[in-house]
């Protein structure tokens, strides 16, 4: 009897026990994204969402992922953070620049929950910050619309005036004023990162202004369909391809690929080897890439910019080298010098030639 009974409890213990083990090996990591604009925006949420599907593709049953869209930067956004922190999120992306300070308040909350806020640089020891150079990229588009313009004006879209768009317009003008000296940026900012009515009415008035190229830092395609409808116009894909507009208007893109951090970081976390970093990658890493260009762009100025994009992956050029002065006249690099990180991500100014002021 007292076999039996040693027996039954050793067979219940083991089932306790195998029960555990079974529990613990089936439980998902939670991954949360949080998205300011829709996920159909053709452009920065609709890639964010690309590497959230690549993330739930590549590791299966492991990982369930959520997500909120069209969420306003601001006191919202702390809500859908802190409401997917308490639905059992154990790594949230926060995916837009307004969404810093929220990030860092739902943390202080959450512990044991890991952030990662994109291209924001306040962390904690448990957020980090990630971003792409995406001025790499406008470096190429701005090669290339040097040489496309006609009429020597460039029109450019910016959403807000913040380091990042600052830098993109920077960028943009310094290598489209080394293949046309004549050229000139007119600027539009829109205030929003997705508002298709206005950035649409955007294009339009640079284009009444004389542009015959634009670019924009804004996320929905609503410019490339008003410069398609002006004809003559030609535009780039912001954040992905939108290639349903080549050749023409789109004649390249800046491509954002979000999918390899995505997966890297949510394996650090399955890990338990997860720790605070601030993430930078450009051409070289992959995370920014350059759209197809299009044959609506002559041969030679293609060979040019796909030479440029590789020398600055190589690491061969940096699109900030001087002689460089600022708008004001005052030097900042000067002959071979090149800028560094810190300068450029709190950039505040424009490079000499932009015409126009930052708006404060």
């Amino acid at each position: 009897m007292k076999l039996i009974k040693h027996l039954a409890t050793a067979t219940m213990a083991l089932g306790v026990a195998t029960g555990a083990m079974a529990a613990g090996h089936g439980e998902k990591t939670k991954v949360g994204f949080v998205y300011v604009g829709p996920v159909g925006d053709g452009g920065w949420t609709y890639e964010h969402n690309e590497g959230r599907l690549a993330v739930e593709e590549h590791f299966g049953d492991q990982v369930e992922t959520v997500f909120v869209e069209s969420v306003p930067e601001g006191p919202d956004s702390e809500r859908v953070m802190t409401q997917m922190a308490l639905e059992g999120a154990d790594l949230i992306f926060t995916t837009s620049f307004g969404y810093m300070d929220p990030t860092i308040n739902v943390a202080s909350k959450f512990p044991d929950v890991k952030f990662e806020h994109a291209t924001g640089y306040k962390t904690a020891d448990n957020v980090s910050v990630y971003s792409a150079r995406f001025y790499e990229g406008r470096a190429v588009q701005g090669l290339i619309a040097g040489n496309l313009t006609e009429s020597n004006i460039i029109g450019y879209i910016g959403s807000y005036p913040i380091p990042e768009v600052i830098r993109g317009i920077n960028s943009a003008y310094i290598q489209a004023k080394k293949v046309n000296p004549d050229v000139e940026f007119k600027i539009v900012w829109a205030y929003t990162w997705f508002d298709p009515a206005k950035e649409a009415d955007a294009a339009k008035v640079l284009i009444e202004q004389g542009a015959d190229v634009i670019l924009q830092h804004t996320d929905s395609t609503a410019p490339q369909a008003a410069a398609q409808e002006a004809g003559n116009v030609y535009t780039f894909g912001q954040a992905s391809d939108m290639i349903e507009y080549a050749p023409m208007p789109r004649v390249s893109s800046i491509i954002d690929n979000w999918a390899p951090y995505y997966i890297e970081r949510t394996q650090a976390v399955i890990d338990g080897t997860w720790e605070t970093a601030n993430t930078w990658d450009g051409i070289g890493a992959g995370m920014v890439g350059i759209g197809e260009i299009t044959d609506a762009v002559p041969a030679d100025v293609k060979e040019a910019a796909l030479a440029l994009k590789d020398a600055i992956a190589s690491g061969e050029v940096h699109p900030f080298t001087g002689p460089l002065n600022k708008q004001d006249g005052s030097a900042w690099l000067a002959e071979g010098e090149t800028a560094d990180d810190g300068t450029l991500a709190g950039m505040n100014f424009y490079v000499e030639g932009i015409t126009g002021e930052i708006p404060q």
